[in-house]
């Protein structure tokens, strides 16, 4: 089986989170027990999921400008981003919330995930701010790295389904 190469974009004002990241999903764990449990929950046909062969090319953006040129030269190359994950807090520049509205923009489609430590918004006035709600996830720092692995492996298929969704209209 071929793996398959979702590619990341993490935008976050501190180094040590892009080292988080990497660290987390371009791990290549010894795979034979995860395939043998996904045979017993999903047998061995073929609509079993494709997790266990999933890798992460990552792209690291300091600030959600730098983010928007990445999104926007990904898109020129026909090579779009399968999710973002965006912070929260990235000073001196755009927080998480325009960074999301600056790139739905140019890719409506993206799944992103916005990433903070603190509470600064509820999901309500989150929402009211970014109503794209069917593409939008949060991840609370620190992160689970389960949570991490699974968001990135599922939450891009979502990306896929509205894209081919968009197509048959």
């Amino acid at each position: 089986m071929t793996a398959e190469v979702k590619k990341i974009l993490v935008i976050d004002d501190n180094q040590a989170v892009h080292q988080d990241y990497r660290r987390v999903l371009e791990t290549k764990p010894d795979n034979s027990q995860l395939d043998d449990m996904e045979s017993v929950l999903f047998g061995d046909g073929q609509s079993k999921p494709n997790v266990s062969n999933t890798s992460f090319e990552i792209d690291s953006a300091y600030q959600g400008e730098e983010g928007l040129d990445l999104v926007n030269r990904s898109l020129a190359a026909n090579s779009p981003y399968a999710m973002a994950f965006v912070d929260m807090r990235m000073p001196p520049g755009w927080n998480g919330l325009t960074t999301a509205q600056e790139i739905w923009k140019v890719d409506g489609n993206m799944p992103i995930v916005i990433c903070t430590a603190y509470t600064d918004l509820t999901w309500n006035e989150i929402v009211t701010e970014l109503p794209r709600s069917e593409l939008l996830l949060i991840l609370k720092k620190p992160f689970d790295n389960i949570e991490l692995k699974q968001m990135a492996a599922s939450q891009s298929q979502l990306r896929r389904l509205i894209e081919l969704a968009a197509k048959a209209q």
